[in-house]
């Protein structure tokens, strides 16, 4: 494709110049002889490069600049004219000019300005681009994390988001599902239609499918007046349907219907309404064992299982933690009204310790609690709430929980923990262990433990011996 230019000259010989010599050169050149035919071209297409003549009749150069920059704010202008001062040229830098033609000026002259100009259009392009990746590949909307388990679900919810396919999204509670919902409807075609949550667990089983799907008047006592349920008021956009591990056996069967087919029948009706709904559902439960205990339509899984989305515990993405407090401290900045402080390497150290049964949610709780009540510049260890450091005390200070724990989890735990802190590398995670090399690879191999990075040629070494 070739390289748009629009050319504004209010001479017609020195316009007719202009576009035979970048035309010879192999550009796609729009060629006007007045301001406002200028602006009306840069509202029709994107251009690339505006060469404009600052002396002009109704609009001059400087007006037409400030203009077309705001319509285009990336594009590249040269400005010409016979006046050339300093003054000029420097003004005319300040709004947004690239380079400056004085007339007369040959053709060699010109040919190298509008060189230079789509060089700086292209390195700028490629910057924008470069940024973009860069920011895409930590964050998606607000949800955060450069771990390999993030990036996986990154790359998932990126295909998700132009589809209409239903959404199943897992996790442990406050590991932002409700954020991955949110996202999948806002930066997708159904973003200007109804987002509606729907939390399971909070329905009385009574209500649930009035809730859902709606009632005729009559359909029960106190059913007074007709009213829609969540997937009418749905039509066209999402329902988010948080819990729906928790929803009963009997509101399953015409969820299934709702969505395989498209048709809510609401409570008392005999005729079923279609609708157009895209399902995004999430638990904390693991479904397959409730459908195995025989709580789960295991048709309704298979229909809402179709783009499965498992988000990680925060205690299994600690490689996470640091991206996630910077995340957290520019939010609470502006929540709080104060520059919130930096978290300190020996508060980090704890927190990476620490097991997080909140997930992400939790963090953003601790840190919002510190925040306020901690002056300090640096967060330090000691300003951490009581917890973490009863569970950073030494090996006499441990004590068993009242309702036990699992010793195999707990050492799977740990060793995630150490991989984690490592950085991905078995030797480091083996010493804070106290485990051998070989030991520790054993035990990476038991339990089936990935690890992030790739092992250093002193690793693969060590691992040989």
């Amino acid at each position: 494709m070739k390289k748009q230019i629009l050319i504004v000259e209010d001479e017609v010989s020195q316009r007719d110049v202009l576009r035979d010599i970048l035309d010879e050169a192999g550009y796609s050149v729009t060629a006007v002889g007045r301001a406002p035919e200028a602006l009306a071209s840069l509202r029709a297409g994107p251009y690339s490069l505006l060469i404009t003549d600052l002396r002009m009749p109704e609009m001059d150069g400087i007006e037409l600049l400030t203009q077309a920059k705001r319509l285009q704010p990336e594009l590249e202008v040269v400005v010409m004219t016979a006046y050339a001062t300093v003054e000029t040229a420097v003004n005319a830098m300040k709004l947004g000019a690239t380079d400056y033609l004085a007339k007369p000026f040959d053709k060699n002259m010109l040919l190298v300005v509008v060189a230079k100009a789509f060089d700086r259009f292209s390195l700028r392009k490629e910057n924008r681009q470069l940024r973009t990746l860069v920011t895409e590949s930590v964050s998606l909307g607000n949800i955060i994390g450069e771990s390999e388990s993030m990036q996986g679900v990154f790359d998932i919810v990126r295909r998700a988001v132009p589809v209409s396919s239903t959404v199943l999204i897992t996790g442990e509670s406050g590991t932002g599902k409700e954020l991955v919902a949110r996202h999948i409807h806002f930066a997708g075609p159904r973003k200007s239609r109804p987002f509606i949550v729907v939390n399971c667990a909070a329905i009385p089983d009574t209500l649930v499918e009035s809730e859902l799907f709606g009632h005729e008047k009559g359909a029960f006592t106190g059913a007074d007046v007709a009213r829609s349920g969540k997937f009418e008021s749905a039509d066209g956009g999402t329902i988010f349907l948080d819990e729906i591990g928790d929803m009963r056996l009997e509101a399953q069967a015409k969820l299934l219907r709702v969505v395989q087919d498209g048709l809510v029948e609401r409570v008392g009706a005999n005729t079923p309404r279609k609708v157009d709904v895209r399902v995004v559902a999430a638990t904390n439960r693991d479904l397959q064992k409730v459908v195995a205990e025989g709580n789960f339509r295991e048709d309704l899984f298979f229909r809402l299982d179709v783009l499965p989305v498992p988000l990680p515990a925060l205690r299994d993405r600690l490689h996470d933690l640091p991206l996630l407090i910077d995340h957290f401290r520019k939010k609470l900045s502006g929540r709080l009204g104060k520059t919130c402080p930096t978290v300190g390497a020996d508060a980090l150290e704890l927190m990476r310790m620490y097991r997080w049964p909140g997930n992400v949610r939790e963090l953003e709780n601790v840190l919002e609690q510190i925040y306020i009540l901690t002056d300090s510049e640096a967060i330090r260890s000691e300003d951490l709430p009581p917890k973490f450091h009863e569970r950073a005390g030494g090996s006499g200070d441990f004590k068993l929980p009242r309702g036990g724990l699992v010793l195999e989890d707990l050492e799977q735990d740990l060793i995630r923990q150490a991989i984690a802190q490592s950085g991905g590398s078995i030797k480091e995670a083996a010493t804070l262990l106290g485990l051998t090399y070989k030991t520790l690879q054993y035990r990476l191999k038991k339990h089936d433990i990935d690890r992030t990075g790739e092992e250093s040629a002193e690793e693969s070494s060590a691992s040989q011996n």
